[in-house]
């Protein structure tokens, strides 16, 4: 059995949390949460990390050489370095608008990127 110690993000009170783990990397147990969701919070991170991405994308025919962009939901963690190579081989053409799709489905993860600025 091993243990991890986090800290929650999952809402601003940041607990210190234990996750106990099985030989199988199987969660047995979650102490230390104030509330539901820093339980849910320690088992997903544990168990299939993901996060949430921002960065820019070229912007072709734009005043502006690159345009702000986000996935669109949470990408797994080990996928991150993956996405960002897309992301920086990837352009836009102006004009674009806050929430255009700028990479539908990136690398087959049921997550778009899309723009969170407008850009002439």
């Amino acid at each position: 059995m091993t243990k991890r110690e986090l800290t929650c993000i999952a809402c601003p009170i940041g607990c210190q949390i234990t996750v106990s783990l099985d030989d199988n990397g199987e969660v047995l147990d979650v102490t230390g949460n104030t509330c539901k969701r820093g339980d849910a919070y320690a088992r997903s991170e544990c168990t299939f990390p993901t996060r949430s991405l921002t960065s820019t994308i070229k912007l072709e025919g734009g005043r502006e050489p690159v345009v702000p962009v986000k996935s669109s939901g949470p990408i797994p963690k080990g996928m991150m370095f993956d996405c960002m190579k897309e992301i920086n081989a990837a352009f836009v053409k102006a004009p674009v608008k806050i929430g255009d799709t700028a990479i539908k489905n990136i690398l087959d993860t049921g997550v778009d990127i899309v723009v969170t600025n407008n850009a002439e």
